[in-house]
């Protein structure tokens, strides 16, 4: 079991989120609103977290986010010019921090394939909050450039960084990727990012049923004690060309359930308001947590929804903000920031789009149609990073 990766036949649709029918009309600037540091949607959720992707483009052609067969050497990436420079995403970081961001991840596609990455990082690390702190700056990665790049990144200010990793046998591995790359160099990222410096490493497994779950507990044993949290991600229906099914994915509760077979757990309460993972940490011969074995946590995006306390904005290489993972609708900033427009007005505008905001697609899952987006289809992980 898990061995074999078979690709059951089906219909991928070629959908191009970058189309003008996906992009609403940026709200009217002319009424300003003040930035004060408490900006609210319409179901009382702050905003504080701004994930940033800064490419469209991955080394890697995961099944369940870039499947070969639609992102094929026939694709179209968007060119450079249509992406945010630097210089455009600092100033959209700053203006979504005067709202009330405190947390900024820099994601892809695989970001560390975007040209000077840790350029860009230096000047997001010289942003500051509301309250004069900076921004907690994590970047997630498959791993595959890590190695090279995990001393430059922390030297420009990153802070923490998450790491995508499936499987530790290497056959499996490389048919997941897709590409034939080597879980060796991955690890070898993930060691380069702790000699680095780099805090709070986490580890990302996207559990799948019949293809990776077999490892759950190799994995456990492997980062157990390692001073690595790993975290175990429910397969979610993220966009429309991965074939999602319900029957592929594993419940959190199971994986606890495996792993409490084995090795046990305690419970450990949320370190902040709007976590996405739930804690668990390794118990000692006493029956309590023991640091030094470190903690797991699952992210149960299908099984237990989490919109409600949810407060984070989504803005793409091409600077379109996005309210939800599951969105089918971006609103453009980048044409703004290419006009005239003042600060002010930007911000006015992000202000507007966020307290309008009522997502909540996971709470609503199974009572939504395939395509509840009236003819669009939600936005792939590929686009606006995970």
């Amino acid at each position: 079991m898990g061995h074999n990766l078979p690709m059951a036949e089906r219909v991928i649709p070629l959908v191009d989120q970058r189309s003008a029918a996906l992009r609403p009309p940026v709200p009217s600037t002319a009424q300003a609103t003040p930035a004060t540091g408490q900006l609210h949607d319409r179901l009382s959720r702050p905003l504080r977290d701004l994930r940033i992707s800064v490419t469209d483009r991955c080394n890697f052609r995961c099944g369940y986010c870039m499947p070969k067969e639609v992102f094929d050497k026939h694709y179209r990436y968007l060119p450079h010019g249509d992406l945010l420079s630097f210089e455009e995403i600092t100033r959209l970081a700053r203006l979504f921090m005067q709202h009330g961001i405190h947390k900024i991840r820099l994601t892809g596609g695989e970001p560390l394939l975007r040209k000077d990455l840790e350029v860009l990082v230096a000047q997001l690390a010289g942003l500051r909050t509301t309250e004069g702190r900076v921004p907690d700056l994590t970047l997630t990665t498959n791993g595959s450039l890590l190695a090279r790049k995990a001393r430059a990144l922390k030297a420009a200010g990153l802070q923490r960084v998450t790491i995508s990793l499936d499987s530790l046998q290497d056959e499996v591995f490389r048919r997941m990727n897709d590409v034939d790359f080597p879980v060796a160099e991955v690890l070898a990222g993930i060691e380069a990012a702790q000699a680095a410096g780099l805090a709070h490493i986490k580890v990302n497994m996207v559990v799948k049923r019949g293809t990776n779950d077999q490892e759950i507990p190799a994995m456990a044993r492997h980062f157990r004690g390692s001073g690595i949290t790993l975290r175990f991600i429910e397969y979610m229906d993220v966009g429309a060309t991965n074939g999602w099914r319900m029957d592929q994915v594993v419940p959190s509760s199971e994986v606890i359930a495996r792993l409490q077979s084995e090795l046990p757990l305690v419970p450990l309460a949320a370190t902040a308001q709007g976590e996405t993972a739930k804690r668990w940490g390794w118990a000692g011969a006493d029956g309590r947590h023991d640091p030094a074995l470190g903690e797991v946590g699952v992210i149960s995006s299908v099984t237990q929804a989490f919109c409600g306390d949810c407060n984070r904005a989504r803005l793409s290489m091409e600077g379109r903000m996005y309210l939800c993972l599951f969105a089918t609708q971006g609103w453009d900033l980048r044409s703004l920031l290419r006009s005239d427009a003042s600060d002010a007005q930007i911000s006015t505008a992000i202000a507007h789009i966020w307290q309008g905001r009522g997502d909540r697609y996971s709470e609503l899952r199974a009572s939504l149609p395939a395509d509840s987006g009236a003819g669009q289809r939600r936005i792939e992980m590929s686009y606006i990073g995970g």
